[in-house]
């Protein structure tokens, strides 16, 4: 049968079989070159998923980019990331705001004596309720000023209800500090002398009261002691040095009786210089302990509103939520921690060297002196405490990013800061005569187990289950485990800020703050105080609410769950003080409702964010 031209006979299924089998055994015909290539290309083959027999040394380089280099260069920042990512979303720069109006310069004033209120009630409660010292208490047998010491629960609840006028005094100060007023209406900023105006006069009653929720001092005072009498701090106890009898033996909590020093060579040089001058006198050592305390505090005014200006940040606004902060009121100058000379140094020293690298041109004689000055007072600051030695990390990426961000630049930088450190801290460990024993002392505190710390509190509760499940308390076990693990994470976090700031992606100040702020909450030990170290720097660079709102509530629930006494009270004594604590306080509300900017439902207007050239991914 014939088919018209243009149509094609039907295929029988015998043609069908055929065709089959004829292409089945056809000869394979070469294809051509960009065909070969396309064909054997990864994405067409899925060949870099398997080993090339021919090609061993770079199937192995393959694996070695993609298993380790890779993630190693995401982990450590060293991968170019989208800006406006990362941690560098934390800030931005602030807009200059106008004066208060005559009207909230009058709410500015009722702030700073509600606020001073608070403070001297802390001071009169601290009689009855303060960490006072179990010898020469100047107060016993006084008729009037030891009336509190024979009310505990009155002195507790006096002293409750001053913490927290305080807290709230300074909340209610932040609206003026944040640029935030009324809904509406233009944002308006206190000036740096009302700033100043109002943190003297809150700081002023917590100098002459007695210590407060610590009694870390008489540590102070008692290994001061065994440095005076010429013996090793970093080798014996207050027990073994002073005997279990000595007035500044039976100060000292029991958990810190038998341990050596953990505090730097300088701190314990000045304390023996106030042993000197004092003896055994508790009050008058306590006094200029309290001193140096002051100093570091004015260190940290001083240094914290350039820092500020450095980064953009309204220095007032940085004063408020750093110097102003009620952790630092409570624990560095009532509490009287070594934490604030140990941070005003760190700070003026960053400050300084940063002044010397940030200015434009060639670095001249003054600038060198800025820069070698810089990171001695940083070194200084770590033979207090070791790790404000960080800080000198940042200041060697930002002098670095500098000389050209080559790692050639990195090891010169490292060299000479390193050279300044070593320096400093011989000369300062030689010079106090108490040689090097304080390095091996510093995980002294690791003995205590506290509930802020991350790796501790996950040792705990894995240690609690256990108990719970019949498994037994393995607490032990898992904090040797847990502590080393978050160890090397806090590294981790460190060289990546480091990193930042050599690649410009973060200002020094910022990353220096995050650095220290994993640091802190990854120690095995971490008490309320410890969290300025990363608050104070971060107050100078972070603006975003992300940052500043948990930082408020966190500064301000710390500032009011701790005990006055520095230990524990009867849970019926504080359920009795906490609730005349609360009543005093809503009686308070009401007389000053209309003479306090209390909040309302409209709430202020989020202030304006500009982003500068540090907003970029870390």
């Amino acid at each position: 049968m014939r088919f018209p031209a243009g149509r094609r006979r039907p295929r029988s299924p015998e043609d069908r079989v055929n065709r089959a089998r004829a292409h089945r055994y056809a000869p394979t015909v070469p294809s051509t070159e960009s065909e070969q290539s396309s064909e054997n290309s990864p994405s067409a083959t899925g060949a870099s998923s398997f080993p090339d027999p021919k090609h061993p040394e770079s199937d192995r380089a393959t694996v070695l980019q993609r298993v380790i280099l890779t993630p190693a260069r995401r982990v450590f920042g060293l991968e170019q990331t989208p800006p406006g990512a990362g941690v560098a979303t934390l800030h931005g720069d602030e807009p200059e705001a106008p004066g208060l109006d005559p009207a909230e310069t009058v709410q500015l004033r009722n702030i700073r004596r509600f606020g001073a209120a608070g403070a001297l009630l802390m001071a009169i409660g601290a009689l009855g309720a303060g960490a006072q010292p179990v010898l020469q208490n100047p107060i016993a047998g006084v008729r009037l000023l030891s009336l509190p010491s024979r009310m505990a629960t009155s002195a507790l609840t006096v002293t409750m209800t001053g913490t927290v006028l305080v807290v709230l005094a300074w909340l209610l100060l932040g609206r003026f500090a944040l640029g935030q007023t009324r809904s509406g209406a233009t944002p308006r900023r206190l000036s740096r002398s009302q700033m100043d105006r109002t943190l003297l006069l809150w700081i002023l009653p917590l100098t002459v009261a007695p210590p407060m929720f610590s009694r870390d001092v008489y540590s102070y005072l008692a290994q001061s002691e065994i440095t005076a009498r010429g013996l090793d701090p970093y080798d014996i106890g207050p027990v073994n040095a002073l005997g279990a009898d000595n007035v500044l033996t039976r100060t000292v909590p029991n958990i810190w009786r038998e341990t050596p020093a953990p505090y730097g060579p300088l701190f314990l040089w000045m304390g023996r210089g106030i042993t000197y001058l004092t003896g055994e006198n508790i009050v008058a050592g306590i006094f200029l302990h309290r001193l140096l305390a002051l100093a570091g505090v004015a260190l940290i005014v001083w240094a914290l509103p350039r820092l500020a200006r450095r980064c953009g940040v309204a220095s007032v606004t940085a004063l408020w939520l750093g110097a102003a902060n009620p952790l630092l009121l409570f624990h560095l100058v009532a509490g009287i921690h070594n934490e604030a000379l140990m941070i005003g140094l760190m700070l003026a020293g960053t400050e300084l060297a940063l002044r010397a690298i940030e200015r434009p041109g060639a670095l001249r004689s003054t600038d060198i002196a800025f820069l070698v000055g810089g990171a001695g007072v940083i070194a200084l600051s770590s033979t207090i405490k070791i790790p404000s030695l960080i800080a000198l990390g940042f200041v060697g990426m930002a002098l670095s990013r500098r000389w050209g961000g080559t790692l050639r630049s990195v090891a010169y930088a490292a060299l000479l800061l390193g050279t300044i450190a070593v320096a400093v801290q011989v000369v300062v460990s030689l010079g106090s005569g108490l040689g090097f024993g304080w390095i091996h002392t510093l995980g002294t505190a690791g003995v205590v187990r506290s509930w802020m710390s991350i790796p501790t509190i996950l040792g705990l509760a894995t240690g609690f289950v256990g108990v719970l499940l019949g498994l037994g308390d393995h607490t032990t076990a898992v904090l040797s485990l847990t502590r080393p693990i978050a160890a090397v994470v806090a590294g981790v976090i460190v060289i990546r800020m480091l990193v930042a700031v050599l690649r410009g992606r973060l200002h020094s100040v910022g990353a220096l703050g995050v650095a220290l702020g994993a640091v802190v909450l990854l120690f095995p030990v971490v008490q309320p105080w410890y969290l300025l170290w990363a608050v104070i720097p971060l107050a100078a660079w972070a603006t975003t609410p992300s940052f500043r709102r948990p930082a408020i509530a966190f500064s301000s629930l710390v500032s009011v769950i701790l005990m006055p006494n520095g230990s524990e009270y009867q849970p019926f004594q504080i359920v009795q003080a906490a609730v005349m604590t609360i009543l005093t306080i809503v009686v308070l509300y009401l007389l000053t409702r209309n003479r306090l900017p209390w909040p309302t439902r409209s709430g202020p207007p989020a202030p304006e964010r500009r982003t500068d050239e540090y907003a970029e991914s870390s």
